[in-house]
């Protein structure tokens, strides 16, 4: 074969050729003609690459880089090219010396798998394989696996190299699993799985958990229930059942699913009862219901289909018999079958109300079930019970049946809800239907079991004695609620005690509620002898409440035993304490009161002092208004102001606003406004807070002001000021203003603004312009050192000089006063504080009116006439008018007859006939 010229060395070959002649066994002078000739035809590299190969056969390094070019070379021809050939030729000589060179065999193996010759590429990796070592196998079996699962590779093939991969790594058995159910070999595949699933030891290598490969193989046995056999797959999912817990439905419904596929219908429904009637869960059982109700359905739907299909096929095989001599001999077997077992219940194919009624069935009993499965998660469920019962509303026997169940499943210490409504339901159940024996029995059955809670028990025996007085059994109710109540004897205590384990029926005798309704019941059906024997053993068990006090103290005021009520309100208000005992001390206060009145007088005042003595700061207030009632009515007025009074100091101060107010309108109503004076300003010093000073302050200046007292309201608004912010509380500003316009003059009014921007500078610069600390460190701080600071705040002269005026001294040694005080700004005493010269200076009319001296001339004095105004019933207190009144109607009896004048008439007449003599 000849050589075409352009493959020959050329003019520029030469160098290299030399080299080459001198030394052809040097890797690096080919591999540097190589790189020279990167650009020459491929043609003429390949013989290069030839040569040095036969020079070098062992280079790894030569042959990588010649099968790489030959299959750039090949990539995009067709696989049925010559050049293929040529290549597998190459990989073949290659491998003569590079059969340990995994690279090698890979190449030749991809090559291989990409012209789909299965044999020989089978092959390749089999001499691959037993060429290498085994640490390098893992690499050649990744494309071995690839070649088989491709489609065209005979399974059996597949099979046998994924058997051989197994005995090198089993590891990778789910790989093989996942290519036999690709596969659809159905049979293996299960078998591969379930050896897998019994393998304690398998570790997943693709992150499944043993749960996830269960559900799998129960799918796989479900689904191609007919081409497995040789598993028992009712073991292994039954098995998965017990194990895992959190897919039971699943589980059940795949076993039925089972059983559905072979055709084994009656088992089927058999795997569903079981499963609904296991599961604990409502998830599950909703699972179960729901594939059970499909199947139902569908089973039904199928058979309706099948029947009208028969009847059709009937009548065109009937024709067919007719009309065809030769008719083969199943069908005649088939159809003598048929007339044989003809009328027989088991062969009826027509059985479709049979599959209506069973779906019916099915959903009628969905309640019913799934309050089974809410009962299986806690049997002692009391209102689960009680909904089980009205599912069976109209069958009573059921029901029976039911609380039968429940009251010997729930255990009484472990049970939710209240296991004693079990037995009363179910003893009214029996009333219900007029069996009052059977009632009586379920009772008496309750009364002896151990409840966890008294008060469970005391039910129990007061719905008894309920129902024997719905009954008009009334004296078998209070014979029951005395053996309730009967305290347990010696002996019982005893024996309970040596036991350890003390019952709620040792208990019983105690309970407050038992014993509010036997005495109830005996208020009712017994004598007051009887009732008060309960009262008393009430009191005696020291379980009374306060209105069980109240109850039986009414109990004896309505027969007339007052002392004995009041004993027994003695009693009440010795056992208990605050907050109890308030309604006991209120209802014995008013009824002592309304009893005795005036006749006890001194008792009441004692009983008033020892309750305001017992009882705390905040419930106090009622006491003290119902005891200055009492003095009112009965007492003397003095007392009762003194009443007031105490309780002004007595109450907390969120209260002693109110409370003022209420002693200010009592003492006008009696003594008469002049007296609230005194009242007014122990308020205003008593330390009430600031804005219930402002207010009492502002009424005080309304008394003031309708009594013609100008210039004493004027210095109750000026001290009243510095608890009214200008900014804030324009209301007290307003007033004053509307003050000074109607009573005031121009001084005043001045006198008013001056106040007014004084304390509003007090307000903003005191508080935000000085630091608070430079107040409380410095309080002597010259009025200079103040200016600077106000002038480096960039304040202006006006404000500077309302600040002057509040930091100037306005206590002076002359009046001796504490600067800790509040500032009284012109305020007017009524005789509680001593007034100043400085006050009475502030306080001057500015309108006096200087009179000329008196002339001796009685010619030039003109006759003035005074008009005179009535003094205001008000100021008189309503002692007097009481006095006036009572001297009013003696008067009009007759003046001949003797008048008992008082203590203040005699007085009066004394001066007055003084004055005249």
């Amino acid at each position: 074969m000849a050589i075409p010229r352009e493959l020959y060395p050329s003019q520029d070959d030469l160098p290299y050729e030399e080299e080459l002649l001198r030394n052809p066994f040097s890797l690096k002078l080919w591999w540097r003609y190589l790189v020279a000739r990167r650009e020459a035809p491929f043609k003429k590299r390949f013989i290069i690459y030839e040569r040095a190969l036969k020079a070098l056969p062992g280079s790894y390094k030569l042959w990588h880089a010649y099968l790489t070019e030959r299959l750039d070379v090949v990539r995009n021809l067709p696989i049925t090219h010559s050049e293929y050939r040529t290549l597998n030729n190459t990989f073949e000589r290659a491998l003569v010396t590079m059969h340990k060179m995994p690279r090698v065999w890979i190449m030749y193996l991809q090559t291989l798998t990409r012209q789909k010759f299965i044999e020989l590429t089978r092959r390749a990796a089999d001499r691959a394989l037993r060429a290498l070592p085994v640490t390098q196998h893992d690499r050649i079996w990744e494309l071995y696996l690839k070649f088989v699962s491709q489609e065209g590779v005979p399974i059996e093939t597949s099979l046998r190299v994924y058997r051989r991969y197994l005995k090198y790594d089993p590891g990778h058995i789910e790989d093989f699993i996942e290519f036999l159910v690709n596969s659809r070999l159905w049979q293996e595949s299960a078998e591969r799985l379930a050896s897998v699933l019994n393998d304690d030891q398998f570790y997943s290598l693709k992150g499944k958990t043993k749960h996830t490969l269960w559900l799998e193989l129960c799918d796989l046995l479900t689904r191609h229930a007919k081409d497995v056999s040789g598993i028992n797959v009712d073991a292994i999912i039954r098995g998965g059942i017990r194990k895992y817990t959190n897919e039971i439905g699943r589980l059940w419904t795949s076993l039925a699913d089972y059983y559905i596929r072979r055709a084994l219908f009656d088992k089927a429904r058999d795997i569903f009862e079981e499963g609904m009637t296991t599961v604990i869960t409502v998830r599950d059982f909703s699972v179960i219901f729901d594939a059970y109700a499909e199947f139902e359905q569908g089973m039904a739907d199928h058979k309706i289909e099948n029947l009208n299909s028969s009847d059709d096929e009937e009548e065109d095989g009937l024709e067919e018999i007719d009309l065809e001599v030769d008719v083969r001999l199943e069908v005649k077997l088939k159809n003598f079958e048929k007339k044989l077992l003809s009328g027989f219940w088991f062969n009826d194919d027509k059985d479709v109300d049979l599959m209506l009624a069973r779906f019916d069935y099915l959903m009628e009993r969905r309640p019913e079930l799934a309050n089974s499965v809410l009962l299986r998660q806690n049997p002692h469920n009391v209102e689960q019970w009680h909904r089980r019962v009205k599912l069976f509303d109209g069958n009573p026997e059921k029901q029976v049946l039911t609380y039968t169940e429940a009251v010997r499943t729930v255990d009484p210490m472990k049970a939710v809800g209240k296991p004693h409504t079990l037995w009363i339901a179910f003893a009214k159940l029996y009333e219900k239907h007029n069996d009052l024996v059977n009632a009586r029995v379920i009772f008496d059955k309750a009364a002896q079991v151990n409840y966890k809670t008294v008060d469970n028990l005391a039910s129990v025996w007061c719905e008894w004695a309920e129902m024997e007085i719905r009954h008009k059994n009334f004296k078998a109710a209070l014979e029951l609620l005395r053996r309730a109540t009967a305290e347990p004897s010696v002996e019982v205590k005893r024996r309970v005690a040596a036991d350890g384990n003390e019952p709620v029926q040792m208990k019983l005798h105690k309970s407050l509620r038992l014993w509010t309704f036997y005495v109830d019941l005996e208020e009712g059906l017994g004598t007051l002898e009887s009732t008060r024997a309960v009262y008393e053993r009430i009191l005696d068990l020291r379980i009374a409440t306060p209105q069980i006090i109240i109850n039986y103290a009414f109990l004896l005021e309505g027969n007339r035993y007052f002392e004995d009520a009041f004993k027994v309100y003695e009693r009440g208000v010795k056992i208990f304490k605050y907050p109890h005992v308030k309604d006991i001390w209120v209802t014995y206060l008013s009824k002592f009161v309304k009893r005795y009145g005036r006749t006890k007088l001194e008792r009441a005042r004692e009983l008033f002092e020892h309750a305001i003595e017992m009882t705390p700061a905040d419930s106090v207030k009622p006491l003290y208004l119902q005891y200055a009632k009492l003095e009112e009515d009965y007492g003397l007025a003095k007392r009762a102001m003194k009443v007031y009074d105490q309780a002004t100091k007595g109450v907390p101060n969120s209260e002693k606003l109110g409370m003022y107010e209420i002693y200010i309108a009592r003492a006008a109503e009696i003594f008469g406004v002049p007296k609230t004076r005194e009242i007014y300003e122990q308020a205003i010093e008593s330390g009430l807070p600031d804005k219930d000073v402002k207010k009492m302050c502002l009424k005080y200046a309304e008394l003031e002001k309708n009594l013609g007292e100008i210039d004493r309201a004027r210095g109750i608004y000026g001290f009243a000021s510095q608890f009214a912010d200008p900014r804030s509380d324009q209301d007290f500003w307003t007033k004053w203003h509307q003050f000074e316009v109607l009573h005031g003059n121009e001084d005043t009014f001045r006198e008013m603004l001056r106040i007014k921007r004084t304390v509003s500078a007090s307000y903003s610069q005191t508080h935000f312009i000085l630091p608070e600390y430079m107040m409380q460190k410095d309080q002597k701080m010259s009025i200079d050192d103040a200016k600077d600071k106000l002038k480096q705040a960039g304040l202006p002269e006006d404000e500077m000089a309302a600040l002057e005026k509040q930091l100037a001294p306005i206590s002076t040694p002359e009046n001796g006063k504490d600067s800790n005080n509040r500032t009284t700004l012109g305020f007017v005493s009524a005789g509680v504080q001593t007034q100043t010269d400085a006050g009475l200076k502030v306080t001057r009319n500015q309108e006096d009116i200087e009179l000329p001296d008196e002339s001796d001339s009685d010619g030039d004095v003109e006759t003035l006439e005074i008009a005179q105004k009535d003094v205001p019933s008000e100021v008189f207190g309503g002692l007097v008018r009481k006095r006036d009144d009572a001297e009013k109607a003696s008067g009009d009896e007759g003046h001949d007859a003797p008048t008992a004048l008082g203590a203040l008439e005699r007085i009066k007449r004394l001066k007055r006939d003084g004055l005249n003599a």
